[in-house]
């Protein structure tokens, strides 16, 4: 493909200097202005298309793809590892492993790999993460399509629990910067409790490499390794305390994590055994009600006011990282405008969307379908996914890449849609799991030596205000539904 476009640009380039040389042949005095403007058209293309090339050229480097898939492949066969912690478990997710591997391969973490890892290779990670994560957020958004009528039927406390996650920002935001000192961090690590859709909107609209991803991706860690333990541990608790409704309590478990939910419900039911079926009941349709609207919330409510109550906490102070120093390390954060969007160069992030997509295929083979089976699931994702970008690049207003992506999966997979049971059978053989895998690789890769030195900053801080974000969500969104019951 790039031998192709390089033979392409080497005989495009002669073609501005002979139109120019026609111009100065023909005799008619309007032929000059307009062949002189498609000269210089094509020289502006073609600068633009030998930019792009060079771009290509690496993010098409077939030894990050490799590496990657095979530190999703290792990741997938080790498997969920569950470890005993008093009342309950440890869980260690393949996406957690993939993450460290990155880490451990990272040249700018060990230079010893630089041998095999060039530095290049991480560089070029870093915008494949928000390619990588859209057939995530395709897939993400087909289940919510055939459950639109559950969805439109549930009770107002179901619905409006939702606003109780707003509860992440009431506690931790303050703390986090007025105690803890925090700075621009504290909006991606406390407008959400941090998963892959949250980090998809924080990728979207600031970039994994600013300060927002450094908040939003340390959390996203600390959730992962004792998310489920702490939702556990606070469930249980809560309800030896009889102050909430048992059922206000299991719709709080619906945070939009498979395990969250899982050892949260199970945790409450488990103190109730006699109301264990209701309860549970009440957590999945909590939990479906999340994944439909909990995007939504964060984008367009959770994250415009976790931006305003840092302005109020930080008053007129524009803070670039927790503890840095504007005359030290002026450049730590990189700023939105800087990130090349996907949606702006659609041919070129077609064919690494297709990389990418292939990638997360051969990552579903362990825990999902085989290569046949998952193969029409793999491309009704990448169709959905580049529709959403290519609404994103041409539709009247704006939205980001994630929610028009999103919003396409659920039209696709309506009841009423032609065809839509047959592409939700095909999206079956595609593990949810198993394509973001794949996602954290290229995210462990991708950190740069302003990302290491942005996290020791403010480490041992994202634990903190981590468990914060997860005691707000919880309780934020049982005072709602007990409110509503």
């Amino acid at each position: 493909m790039i031998c192709y476009l390089e033979r392409f640009s080497s005989f495009i380039r002669t073609l501005p200097a002979s139109i120019l040389q026609m111009t100065e042949m023909d005799s008619r005095p309007w032929r000059p202005f307009i062949v002189s403007g498609i000269a210089v058209a094509l020289k502006r293309l073609l600068l633009q298309q030998q930019d792009n090339t060079m771009k290509l050229s690496l993010l098409l480097d077939w030894r990050l793809h490799v590496l990657v898939a095979v530190a999703s492949l290792i990741s997938e066969a080790i498997g969920i590892i569950k470890i005993p912690l008093g009342p309950g478990s440890l869980l260690l997710l393949p996406l957690f492993y993939a993450f460290i591997i990155g880490l451990l391969i990272n040249p700018h973490l060990f230079s010893v790999t630089s041998r095999v890892v060039p530095v290049k290779l991480s560089e070029a990670a870093a915008p494949i993460i928000l390619l990588s994560i859209m057939p995530f957020i395709a897939r993400f958004g087909s289940t919510i399509g055939p459950a639109i009528e559950q969805i439109l039927s549930a009770g107002p406390a179901l619905i409006l629990q939702e606003l109780g996650n707003l509860g992440t920002m009431l506690i931790a935001m303050p703390f986090a910067v007025l105690v803890l000192k925090m700075g621009r961090e504290a909006i991606g690590a406390t407008y959400s409790i941090a998963r892959e859709p949250n980090i998809a909107i924080i990728s979207d609209k600031y970039g994994l490499k600013g300060p927002e991803g450094i908040g939003v991706m340390g959390v996203y860690v600390v959730g992962t390794m004792f998310g489920t333990l702490w939702f556990a541990l606070m469930a249980g608790y809560l309800t030896t305390l009889d102050i909430f409704d048992p059922r206000a309590l299991a719709m709080a478990c619906g945070v939009g994590s498979g395990s969250m939910v899982a050892a949260c419900s199970g945790a409450i039911a488990g103190a109730l055994p006699a109301m264990r079926d209701e309860l549970l009941a009440f957590a999945g349709a909590s939990n479906l009600l999340t994944y439909a609207t909990g995007l939504y919330i964060s984008l367009f409510i959770a994250l415009p006011l976790a931006e305003r109550i840092f302005k109020w906490c930080s008053g007129r102070r524009v803070a670039q990282s927790a503890g840095a120093k504007a005359t030290v390390e002026p450049d730590l954060a990189t700023p939105p405008s800087t990130e090349e969007r996907p949606e702006r160069h659609l041919g070129q992030t077609a064919i690494v969307m297709a990389v990418v997509c292939a990638v997360a295929w051969v990552s579903n083979t362990i825990n999902g379908g085989s290569l046949l089976e998952a193969l029409p699931g793999m491309v009704i994702l990448y169709a959905m996914t580049m529709l959403g970008l290519l609404i994103t690049r041409f539709a009247p207003f704006y939205l980001p890449g994630v929610a028009w992506v999103s919003l396409v999966s659920i039209a696709v997979t309506l009841p009423w849609f032609p065809g839509n049971a047959w592409i939700v059978a095909q999206l079956q053989s595609v593990s949810f799991l198993a394509i973001v895998t794949p996602v954290l690789a290229y995210a462990g890769l991708a950190l740069s030596p302003r990302e290491f030195t942005m996290f020791r900053q403010v480490g041992w801080k994202l634990i903190i205000v981590s468990l914060l974000v997860f005691t707000g969500t919880f309780i934020g969104s049982a005072v709602v539904a007990q409110a509503l019951l």
